[in-house]
């Protein structure tokens, strides 16, 4: 599978090949295995290069997505829309209930949302501080926050539930 995506301004083109029980991954012409799993809705463990990052996919809509992996957040967008369509993350909402999971280590400043409140898709539910930087955390779907389990200046670890869509 072959996807010229645009990160942050740049044009990339990315080949995705399956190779029995992991991917081969080319980016801009260098090569490497990958080893991919999605740990928690939207969230995913890449191993690549040696290097081990958890990226935190979140539709934006229009076909674009905010991918987080540590301290940073990228914008992407996959430039031919034929390969992008029919896929997971087209801008369609997640289903079912949904746990909202802090994507890395750090402190809740502002919790936005109420159990009991309607949400849209990409609405912010919380804003997690990480790293001296603040990360709002989107709801994956519209429909009714069921419970927020942490409060304003608690501190949360990585993959912790941190409230629940239904």
């Amino acid at each position: 599978m072959k996807y010229e995506v645009l990160i942050s301004g740049r044009t990339l083109l990315v080949e995705l090949e399956r190779q029995s029980e992991s991917w081969q991954a080319t980016i801009c012409g260098e090569s490497s295995p990958a080893d991919v799993a999605e740990i928690a809705p939207n969230t995913f463990s890449v191993l690549m290069a040696s290097q081990s990052q958890e990226v935190c996919v979140t539709p934006k809509g229009g076909g674009k997505l905010s991918l987080q992996t540590g301290r940073f957040v990228f914008t992407a967008e996959v430039v031919d829309p034929r390969s992008w369509r029919g896929r997971r993350h087209t801008g369609a909402e997640a289903e079912g209930r949904q746990q909202i999971i802090a994507p890395m280590p750090g402190k809740i400043v502002r919790v936005l949302v109420r159990a009991g409140e309607k949400v849209e898709v990409g609405q912010g539910l919380l804003v997690v501080e990480a790293m001296k930087m603040q990360n709002e955390i989107r709801s994956p779907k519209g429909g009714m926050v069921e419970r927020v389990l942490v409060g304003e200046g608690q501190a949360v670890n990585a993959g912790q539930v941190l409230c629940v869509v239904a």
